[in-house]
């Protein structure tokens, strides 16, 4: 029998040491509206232009007449096991709240909890890398952050940012008639259920990690557009969910064509093999009641409009009259999924889902 000191001790995946990934971490909506249902009322804060009243991507408080600060936070478990390519995710999700409001990121702080006796230090240093590259990429420095140990990894970004004032992109302003434009394909949430159970070939994964650290840059360029009315980034709620988000603040129907969708490769066979996260079917629990579906909608396709993005794409409320440039902006800053999904209608808070041609 070999000495136990010869024995090597594998490092354990990382998904293996976290209960969930990515934004399929977050609280479903249903309950965390409850958790804030007795939060105070910002009305004694003039400065601030943007609170959590609507759920909106960060909190915007005005500095002056032509600058206003964005402040958002975003954190999650890990969603695939490579520690530099989680870094790059979840960096790239906490800035896209940033891009999501019309800003322009200035600076970071860094957000790490790990559990560190059971997690390699040298992966723990390409974490904190891989977050750091995106943030170099977007122009930016982690110029500090706060650390502790925790069960399971925990990695993600305070994401501070400069705007004009005027030029705030909400997502509680989109107007009746509108055309709703997502900058990028969907179906993250079942790339990562089938990359958790080995079953994400190396395309799909190709596919994923392009998606999930493509910066939301046109979010900048999309501000200054009079005919862009309201903005906000896809991730754990879902497409579902977040076009129910601008509905509610915008008091206006979201209309979701299921067939405009643009899915990323591979994504539809893998859902209808049941790669679902349980996330999407939380996510129906919590707000499936203010969603009208077409009745020819498969099962999958309900699954999947509700499947949970990591770093997912802006959905744009538009005038349709710009609704070529805003797609050009998207196609020429690389996000060539952009594609119109939808439409608002006056009418009730809701979300309609059709299936036309």
């Amino acid at each position: 029998m070999s000495d136990s000191t010869d024995v090597v001790t594998q490092a354990p995946r990382l998904t293996s040491l976290a209960h969930g990934g990515g934004c399929g971490c977050k609280i479903a909506p249903g309950v965390l509206s409850e958790l804030l249902a007795n939060m105070p009322g910002m009305q004694a804060y003039s400065n601030l232009l943007v609170g959590t009243e609507t759920a909106d991507d960060a909190a915007v408080y005005q500095l002056n007449e032509s600058q206003a600060l964005i402040a958002t936070t975003d954190f999650f478990m890990p969603v695939v096991d490579n520690p530099f390519d989680f870094g790059r995710i979840a960096a790239t999700n906490a800035l896209s709240d940033v891009y999501a409001m019309g800003g322009t990121p200035i600076m970071a702080l860094a957000i790490v909890g790990m559990p560190i006796n059971v997690l390699p230090h040298k992966d723990i240093a390409r974490i904190l890398e891989g977050g750091a590259a995106v943030c170099t990429q977007a122009g930016i420095p982690v110029a500090g952050g706060h650390s502790i140990d925790s069960v399971e990894p925990i990695y993600g970004l305070v994401a501070l940012g400069l705007a004009n004032p005027a030029q705030i992109k909400r997502n509680a302003q989109a107007k009746p008639g509108d055309v709703l434009i997502l900058g990028k394909g969907l179906g993250i949430g079942v790339y990562s259920a089938a990359l958790k159970k080995d079953q994400l070939d190396d395309a799909g994964y190709a596919a994923m990690i392009a998606s999930t650290t493509q910066l939301n840059t046109p979010g900048i360029a999309l501000a200054g557009l009079d005919g862009v009315h309201a903005m906000t980034d896809v991730t754990g709620f879902g497409l579902l969910g977040h076009a129910l988000e601008i509905a509610r603040g915008s008091g206006l129907t979201a209309e979701i064509d299921a067939n405009r969708l643009p899915w990323l490769p591979g994504v539809v066979d893998l859902a209808s093999r049941g790669f679902i996260t349980g996330a999407s079917g939380r996510n129906w629990q919590s707000y499936g009641d203010n969603i009208d579906t077409d009745p020819s909608l498969s099962d999958t396709t309900r699954a999947l409009l509700a499947d949970p993005q990591t770093s997912g794409g802006l959905l744009v409320s538009c005038h349709e009259d710009v609704a070529d440039q805003v797609l050009s902006t998207f196609r020429d800053q690389g996000l060539d999924y952009a594609a119109v999904v939808g439409r608002m209608h006056a009418g009730p808070a809701r979300v309609s889902v059709i299936s036309g041609n």
